[in-house]
């Protein structure tokens, strides 16, 4: 049987497969005509964050799962897909201790400027930074909007830094890490706050000008979650006006960013390639777990984390 990789994906997942004998089909783009010529024949797939249109079912009739190489699957509608008889998997646990050292990197980046001072030292203005000094992360308050595997990691790791952690999730289950509020105490109160949550209908454009009036002038936004989660432009008029301080964004809704993309212009943003979870430790991880749930899919098994259930027709 065939499986169609991105070319780009971790040797540790392609070997995973060849070892197997599932026979490989490296795409360089994972776009939809891209697919729909190269990987007529495959009966699985392993996808990235590319969208993976409905019309797809009928140009690759084969196709029994889809692996996402990751934990988000807005780029799929798994209903649909589960009506063809398709699972849609996850991996599950590849990237969130990944993703909280990244997100965690930049809010350390921000509060002390990393950045800006590099580049104004490297243009010979050694006393730059002398003039616009950062602020400790100590006695400050972070914010967590979405508790689940990755907010649960970043509230553990960034317990070290004397910060008081305050989170909202419905479920209102807490490990320890973090006091459970409302979801308006977190934008009124947090002076860093980091978007975890899923992307769902209620979640969509759900961080927008109500929620940017409510934080502190001071305050700092994090996303390394998903574009759709904020209201971009909102998000770019408040970083303009001074609403909020700074903010970090790594989630766009085109990728790759434009030239002309309003977030090029915007300032007080550290911008980065959706790159969260771009560590080799984490790619070998999401890879192998992604292909494992190919591999038991094709084998006749039920994956481990599935995202929806097929309904298979007698």
């Amino acid at each position: 049987m065939k499986v169609a990789v991105p070319s780009i994906m971790s040797q540790a997942g392609k070997d995973y497969l060849t070892s197997r004998g599932f026979e490989l089909i490296e795409t360089k783009s994972q776009s939809a005509d891209a697919l729909a010529k190269e990987a007529a024949d495959a009966d699985g797939i392993i996808l990235m964050t590319e969208p993976f249109p409905n019309r797809l079912a009928k140009q690759l009739p084969k196709l029994k799962v889809i692996a996402r190489h990751g934990v988000g699957y807005d780029n799929v509608d798994t209903e649909f897909w589960a009506k063809q008889g398709v699972w849609v998997t996850i991996a599950k646990n590849a990237n969130a201790s990944t993703v909280a050292e990244t997100t965690l990197a930049a809010m350390m980046a921000i509060s002390k400027n990393l950045v800006p001072a590099t580049e104004h030292m490297r243009q010979g203005d050694w006393g730059w930074t002398f003039a616009h000094p950062g602020f400790d992360l100590a006695g400050k308050t972070l914010g967590i909007i979405g508790y689940g595997r990755i907010g649960h990691m970043i509230a553990k790791k960034a317990s070290a830094f004397d910060m008081k952690i305050i989170a909202y999730t419905p479920s209102n289950r807490s490990d320890g890490n973090a006091e459970m509020v409302d979801r308006d105490t977190v934008f009124k109160e947090a002076d860093i706050i980091s978007l975890n949550m899923l992307v769902t209908p209620e979640t969509t454009r759900s961080v927008g000008k109500r929620e940017f009036d409510m934080m502190k002038n001071s305050a700092v936004l994090l996303n390394f979650g998903r574009a759709a989660l904020v209201d971009q432009e909102a998000m770019q008029t408040a970083l303009k006006t001074g609403s909020i301080a700074a903010a970090a964004v790594d989630v766009f809704d085109d990728e790759p960013l434009p030239k002309d993309d309003p977030w090029l212009s915007t300032p007080n943003v550290l911008l980065t390639p959706h790159f969260a979870g771009n560590t080799k430790e984490c790619m070998d991880r999401m890879a192998v777990d992604a292909a494992s749930e190919v591999v038991r899919v094709l084998n006749g098994q039920k994956p481990q984390w599935n995202v929806n259930e097929p309904q298979f027709n007698d």
